[in-house]
């Protein structure tokens, strides 16, 4: 006996659907948890004073039960299965026709059916679903022990509208799972690839470090005129290398890991912090002047570190964008309520509509030269947020200011 004779001869029921084993699981699973489903099963009861009403799915050689609602303890319940050849539903199947009787004691064509005999059925009642592509999913049941007028017109088509709304509703379900199944599957891709990118910015920093250590000894031994040009570009890029690793795994781990995480100190080092970042982009770039302006006259409740990778995005964003030979002011200043970190440069304004989604992942300026991935100024505002603060940008009479504002947390409201 091959697989599939053995698999047909082994009927299965409710309990391997529980255990999530059933052939016809998804269907089961999609008509037993359908509130309109219910709703159609109980009114067809209702109207057609029936005491059961089912859903089943009726293949070639199998009857399973999807959804019933039994006040005649047939003792039918989802995934529950007959053996085909004891039901009508087959007959449904080869005809795409409805079974009706009233009373088989009486019914020309269904007096003494064996299988109305069997099962105790006077009255019956069988349509045909289909889906919208014509295609036969199974039947609409009701059945009861005493005699029913289910051949009335009226009856016939409550049950041929319900059939086919029931036809309609599968189809729906069917999509929608099949979206949401392709929204999961997308959402994990997503994940994979940030998990990729984290890793991949992870080793790539060791190379760029060693390049940059490398480059930082050239630039003490004895050089040629061509060298003397080429160095101070090959830092450049080096830190723009670095600037874009920092970023991507620093929004990799925002992603992964539902935002990132600050780790304020009630007095941090943040003059140092910003001297050390401005020193470098100044080694970076010795041919743009920055002008730094500290006025850190108190303590200072933040994450230096990250406050000072903001600030070192927003000085790249300014190299990168503004114009060149310009200068580039970094000022911070305190007050009663906190401390403000501005970065302004000189260049072409931002269009409005371009400064209402600049903060936004993957979001680039309207100069492409010295490409980026458009990360910097997402990650700044997203230092900012995790701060309780905010970022900012004006332009006015040819200056575009970034400013990062970040509250005192013992600060009086």
């Amino acid at each position: 006996m091959t697989d599939e004779m053995l698999r047909r001869t082994q009927l299965q029921d409710n309990a391997a659907f529980l255990a999530r084993a059933h052939d016809f699981q998804a269907d089961i699973e999609m008509l037993s948890s359908s509130d309109l489903v219910g709703t159609i099963l109980e009114t067809v009861m209702l109207a057609a004073n029936m005491r059961f009403a089912a859903v089943a799915r009726v293949t070639e050689d199998r009857w399973v039960a999807c959804r019933t609602v039994d006040e005649v303890d047939f003792g039918l319940a989802p995934g529950d299965e007959i053996e085909i050849r004891s039901t009508f539903c087959q007959s449904v199947r080869v005809t795409r026709q409805k079974v009706l009787f009233n009373d088989v004691a009486t019914d020309e064509v269904y007096r003494n059916h064996p299988i109305a005999a069997k099962f105790g059925i006077v009255s019956y009642a069988s349509i045909p679903i289909h889906r919208s592509d014509g295609s036969f999913f199974g039947t609409l049941c009701a059945i009861d022990t005493v005699p029913r007028d289910v051949k009335h017109p009226r009856a016939v088509a409550m049950l041929e509208m319900f059939a086919d709304l029931i036809g309609r509703s599968l189809e729906t379900e069917e999509r929608l799972e099949a979206q949401e199944a392709h929204v999961a599957h997308e959402r994990e891709m997503a994940r994979i690839q940030e998990e990729f990118v984290a890793v991949l910015g992870h080793d790539l920093r060791n190379p760029v470090a060693a390049l940059d250590a490398g480059l930082r000894l050239l630039a003490k031994e004895p050089q040629t005129d061509k060298a003397r040009d080429l160095l101070p570009l090959m830092r450049a890029s080096v830190h723009r290398m670095s600037d874009l690793i920092g970023n991507i795994m620093l929004h990799a781990k925002n992603r992964l890991g539902g935002g990132i995480r600050v780790n304020a100190e009630p007095d941090a080092p943040l003059s140092q912090a910003i001297t050390h970042v401005v020193g470098e982009i100044r080694s970076a770039f010795p041919e743009r002047e920055i002008a730094l302006d500290l006025s850190i006259t108190r303590p200072v409740h933040c994450d230096a570190a990250r406050v000072a990778q903001a600030v070192s995005n927003l000085m790249s964003n300014a190299v990168q964008h503004g114009r060149a030979g310009a200068p580039i002011a970094v000022r911070a200043v305190t007050d009663a309520q906190g401390v403000t970190v501005c970065v302004a440069n000189q260049g072409e304004a931002l269009p409005e509509e371009m400064r209402q989604q600049l903060f936004q992942p993957f979001q680039r300026g309207n100069r492409e030269s010295g490409g980026g991935l458009g990360l910097g100024l997402y990650i700044a505002g997203s230092i900012a947020d995790a701060h309780g603060g905010r970022i900012e940008v004006d332009c006015a009479d040819g200056t575009t200011t970034f400013t990062i504002a970040l509250p005192d947390p013992v600060a009086p409201t």
